[in-house]
């Protein structure tokens, strides 16, 4: 197979086509679920914890990596809007593409909206979010302790609302995998051929 050729197939595989997702999209998919699920955690472990030292530091990371979600999510999000994304499988119910496509519209709108509340309620508190000690981001308000407490409440319902569209989304793969049988899930597994058997 001659060099360009290879090449083409290289540069092929990054991006999506009609029957699977490329390596760029599968990379941004998988690298925001291992955070989301990290960022969990950390928020969890930090609302338990006393007011200290070891409470700052680890709700300091919870904002850096909440930043570093938002950037990833924007890349996605531009990435998607200029790669075609694979079509619902041949014979789906239109309430079920309908369905899908909402949960996409939701994950994204969740992707962004729950770092752009948690940056808002820092700034109401007038707590600094530095990104990984680089550097500080712009408070986006004036510090407002009742406005903080409508953020965080806000941002704590919208914790649990991405909990349900996350499950909804991975139980769907599942249906999608062992019950209509088709390709859905394995399109977003790298290394899975995508063609149905």
């Amino acid at each position: 197979m001659s060099q360009d050729c290879q090449e083409l197939i290289a540069i092929r595989k990054l991006k999506n086509t009609a029957e699977r997702y490329g390596i760029v999209s599968q990379a941004f998919h998988w690298l925001i679920v291992v955070l989301i699920i990290v960022q969990y955690q950390m928020g969890r472990i930090a609302e338990d914890l006393p007011l200290g030292f070891d409470k700052l530091v680890l709700m300091s990371r919870h904002k850096s990596l909440g930043m570093t979600i938002l950037g990833l999510a924007l890349l996605r999000l531009l990435w998607r809007l200029a790669n075609k994304s694979p079509g619902s499988p041949p014979g789906l119910h239109r309430a079920l593409q309908g369905l899908g496509r909402t949960t996409h519209v939701a994950l994204y709108g969740l992707l962004l909206a729950l770092p752009i509340t948690g940056w808002l309620a820092s700034s109401y508190a007038n707590s600094p979010v530095s990104w990984w000690g680089w550097f500080t981001v712009p408070d986006l308000v004036m510090p407002d302790k009742e406005n903080f407490e409508r953020l965080s409440e806000l941002h704590q319902l919208l914790t649990r609302f991405l909990i349900v569209v996350v499950t909804l989304h991975a139980a769907a793969a599942l249906v999608h995998h062992f019950y209509f049988k088709d390709d859905v899930l394995r399109r977003m597994l790298p290394g899975w051929p995508g063609l149905r058997k």
